[in-house]
């Protein structure tokens, strides 16, 4: 095993090193050319349009460092959290809840538009031979979960819970769910995690095949090395399976518009009942930002 394993980075300070903007903080590990995002949005830690704005921004910087550089700057790209025992709640419903209520149809495609521009660089991983790998250590709801899903690898630290709550306020997760969860699973089993409602524990989705590793508590961050050591050891064919996935269960990003645009239509239909149940899971989201 690496002897990284042994003395780990000090990620306290790895996140000091470079606040990329306000809502996101970023780290280049050189020995092992990997890239590290930590969210931390404000004020609730949702996916706000500044963090989307953030999150697309470096991946574009990391875009253009690896297409001018004549050696590969980064092999391995990892999305986390800078919140304790939260990776993200999901879509802003403050703004859904103004938006919809003022049936503004071209605001809510725009913010899903955001969305499903930085989950598809993500799931492609940035049209490069780059590997993304989400680290799950707190909630992943809703967008949280998409966001999670969209990585090439999956890790998950145990006692997490992730879930899709959209069906409690009678619409859908609609930036990328039912397209990858699908391809994860299976298109009823991938119905049935939305529709319930579900909060899932990480266990039971790697049981499911959707966590792709099961971390213990607190040891995420050396999961993560363990992985990048083991496909850095068998590089040829940890490269040729993602391009082979890439292949066999490609996500197009027409597929991802189409579905936000249904996504949008079902919105706008929401009643006041279904109103008032969002803006209690606003206060929720809120609170949990306060813990």
């Amino acid at each position: 095993m690496m002897d990284n394993l042994a003395r780990m980075i000090d990620f306290d300070d790895a996140k000091q090193q470079n606040d990329f903007n306000k809502q996101l903080k970023t780290h280049y590990d050189k020995k092992y050319k990997t890239g590290w995002y930590f969210m931390n949005a404000q004020p609730r830690s949702c996916f706000t349009s500044a963090l989307l704005d953030e999150i697309n921004e470096y991946q574009e910087s990391v875009k253009s460092e690896m297409e001018s550089s004549q050696q590969s700057k980064y092999d391995y790209l990892v999305l986390a959290s800078d919140v304790d025992n939260v990776f993200n709640l999901g879509g802003d419903l403050a703004v859904f809840f103004d938006l919809i209520k003022k049936q503004d149809r071209d605001g809510l495609l725009t913010y899903a538009t955001k969305c499903i521009n930085v989950l598809h660089q993500n799931i492609t991983h940035l049209g490069s031979e780059l590997t993304t790998i989400a680290l799950v250590q707190g909630d992943a709801l809703g967008g949280g979960f998409e966001a999670a899903l969209s990585s090439n690898v999956l890790i998950a630290e145990r006692g997490t819970k992730l879930g899709l709550p959209e069906v409690l306020f009678n619409l859908f997760p609609g930036m990328g769910a039912y397209s990858l969860l699908s391809r994860k699973v299976n298109a009823p089993k991938a119905e049935e995690i939305i529709l319930s409602g579900k909060l899932y524990s990480a266990e039971e989705l790697y049981e499911l095949g959707i966590v792709d590793i099961l971390a213990d508590k607190g040891q995420g961050e050396t999961e993560v090395y363990r992985y990048i050591d083991a496909a850095n050891r068998k590089a040829n064919s940890y490269q040729a399976i993602r391009k082979v996935r890439d292949i066999c269960s490609p996500v197009p990003y027409q597929e991802l518009l189409d579905i936000i645009t249904i996504w949008v239509e079902s919105a706008l239909k929401l009643t006041d009942k279904d109103l008032r149940m969002m803006e209690r899971l606003v206060m929720r989201q809120t609170a949990k930002n306060t813990q």
